[in-house]
């Protein structure tokens, strides 16, 4: 559990780092594999028939009953037997976000359909936690009773009261981050589960429009969540996250002009941050937005967005010690932000730095730093250097991450691992007898926690594997959610990124023709007109691929010259235009268009037609 022991600094007090490549190759898809197995283990309610965590049973029956709501299921959080909803909901974002960039190699790698029940575990609670559009349960249970007891979750005595917000009680970061949530998700199971995509982004945009309506902090309403996940800094990063996620899963204008709109009123674009996590996101929106500005998206708020972009390169840079003011680390070279679990600021500025280094590539641009330009291939090296320091390439040669490799924590900080299982002794562990008994046990857990990534070493390299020792042995299931898309890319190795497009990452079992729309000029007298057909199909591994032509026609009486186009929704290769920074101009062969003449351009992916409309021109 997250005790609040740190105070953020808004300014740029870097905290992140490069290390040297790894000294040695990991076995990426087993750390994936485990990985995504550490959240079966931190499952609350009725565990399915498929649960292959089989030291955990049922807990947490009856959540909510008292408040005449069914909470049953969700997460905890770490160690502990509470259900943070904050916490939570990030936790759901990262891992959608992981599958949304990197779900192909997840399936490559078999672990495709256990990463996405890992995230609909989260989003079904969510939506029996959000049971009006104006009322979210944020809690169950409560910290300071928990801490009293050392129970297993199977076993619990604490009070598993519910909290909530509401419009007199409002908690916009809460909300917000749990909008985000709801909409990434959505994107998860687009194609493999249009219903459920559909329910759960009409809660995140109830959400989101519960967070922007009343507004607030969610712990002044959820008191008792302060001492353990206060939002220090506050709900527009969560306003941010939750619209950039929204514009994501929708593609709707109002989300993408929230972000341009307060952008700079709400700190997206002033903050040059040095942290990434469940409480701050300004990174996570800064890296998004400057994502949206490179598919060509960001249309009349591409000046706002490149300020976006400057911020997410700050933080980029300090990933990699080229920025102006440059990180803390540890001797081996490890990100150090604070004692207190420290490696859920690895996991998460690792990710970012991941997906940013390939949306940088896909296209074709370099990072900016203070010190220069550099090639993206430096910031996945720096992941790949923070993801080898966890699973062993350190002083120490210990692996962060329980049951991965020779030497990792045995005392882990974690009431259900450290505790013998239900199955086994089904006799009853009372509050303080699990802390006389299991708790001051100097001994390695009953119960092997598979794939948790604990708290990590100090500021020199220096682990205590210690039950007691919570600073650094407990785990977290945000330290995880991040690595669930560095590994899958690590393990996939570097060819054929593209992604500055949507991952697909399941298929429909029938793949029909897709309907064709002729796209209408922008009115009746515009001057040129663009028209697209379907001129074939094939399958391919089980894909069905298309091929489009599209006509542009030029009405007018006078010749067309400086024509720009813009093409959305374009997850292929293009041919008969030449890509000029976030447009489409004439190919190289021509400069204009007579009056009445044509252009025709083709190009192939496996959706609906792109969206191509007409940004500029002139006639002469």
């Amino acid at each position: 559990m997250e005790k609040f022991v740190r105070l953020i600094s808004m300014a740029p007090l870097l905290l992140l780092l490069c290390f040297p490549l790894a000294l040695a190759g990991h076995d990426y898809g087993q750390a994936l594999s485990k990985s995504i197995l550490f959240f079966e283990a931190q499952r609350s309610g009725f565990l399915p028939n498929n649960q292959r965590v089989t030291w955990r049973a049922n807990s947490g029956l009856y959540d909510g009953k008292a408040s005449g709501v069914d909470l049953v299921g969700g997460y905890y959080d770490a160690g502990d037997n509470v259900k943070f909803g904050l916490p939570m909901a990030f936790t759901v974002t990262m891992m959608s976000w992981s599958i949304i960039e990197y779900g192909k190699q997840m399936a490559a790698s078999g672990e495709l359909g256990h990463a996405m029940e890992a995230v609909k575990w989260g989003t079904d609670y969510f939506i029996k936690a959000h049971p009006e559009p104006y009322v979210l349960y944020g809690e169950v249970g409560d910290g300071n009773t928990d801490h009293y007891c050392w129970q297993r979750p199977e076993d619990m005595t604490t009070d598993r009261r519910a909290y909530k917000i509401s419009p007199s009680n409002p908690g916009s970061d809460l909300a917000g981050e749990t909008a985000a949530a709801m909409a990434a998700a959505s994107i998860v199971f687009r194609r493999s589960n249009p219903a459920y995509a559909s329910e759960l982004l009409r809660h995140a945009h109830q959400l989101f429009d519960f967070a922007d309506k009343y507004r607030g902090k969610y712990d002044s309403s959820i008191t008792v969540a302060q001492k353990y996940y206060r939002s220090i800094s506050g709900y527009n990063d969560e306003l941010l996250w939750a619209a950039a996620w929204l514009f994501q899963a929708t593609n709707n204008q109002y989300y993408l002009n929230y972000l341009g709109n307060n952008g700079d009123s709400m700190g997206g674009t002033g903050w040059g941050m040095t942290e990434f996590g469940w409480d701050v996101k300004y990174s996570g929106v800064q890296t998004l937005v400057a994502k949206f500005l490179m598919q060509g998206k960001a249309g009349r708020n591409t000046a706002v967005f490149e300020k976006f972009q400057q911020k997410a390169e700050y933080f980029m840079c300090s990933c990699i010690g080229k920025g102006s003011r440059n990180a803390q680390k540890t001797p081996g070279g490890l990100i150090f932000r604070q004692r207190w679990n420290n490696m859920q600021f690895v996991t998460s500025a690792s990710f970012l730095a991941t997906v940013y280094s390939d949306y940088l590539t896909s296209a074709g641009k370099t990072l900016n730093c203070a010190a220069g330009n550099v090639a993206p291939s430096e910031l996945l090296s720096f992941a790949k250097s923070q993801v080898d320091y966890i699973l062993g390439d350190n002083p120490r040669a210990t692996s962060y991450m329980v049951g991965y490799g020779n030497n990792f924590p045995q005392q882990v900080h974690h009431r259900a691992s450290s505790i013998v299982s239900y199955k086994k002794d089904s006799s009853f562990v009372s509050c303080r007898g699990g802390y006389a008994t299991w708790f001051s046990r100097k001994a390695s857990d009953p119960n092997l926690l598979t794939g948790a990534i604990v708290g990590g070493p100090d500021a020199y390299d220096n682990f205590a594997d210690q039950r007691d020792n919570y600073e650094q042995t407990e785990p977290a299931t945000y330290n995880n959610a991040p690595l669930l898309g560095i590994l899958a890319r690590l393990n996939a190795g570097h060819g054929g990124y593209s992604q500055l497009l949507p991952v697909v990452t399941t298929q429909p079992k029938v793949a029909p023709l897709p309907k064709i729309t002729p796209v209408a000029p922008a009115s009746s007298s515009s001057p040129i007109a663009i028209q697209q057909k379907l001129t074939t199909s094939w399958v391919s591994k089980g894909v069905t691929y298309y091929r489009y032509s599209t006509v542009v026609t030029n009405k007018s009486a006078k010749t067309l010259t400086n024509l720009k186009l813009s093409v959305s929704k374009l997850y292929g290769p293009i041919w008969g235009l030449t890509k000029a920074g976030d447009s489409y101009v004439f190919p190289s062969w021509i400069n204009s268009l007579p009056a009445g003449k044509s252009l025709e351009f083709v190009y192939i992916h496996s959706a609906s037609p792109a969206d191509v409309a007409v940004s500029s021109y002139s006639l002469a």
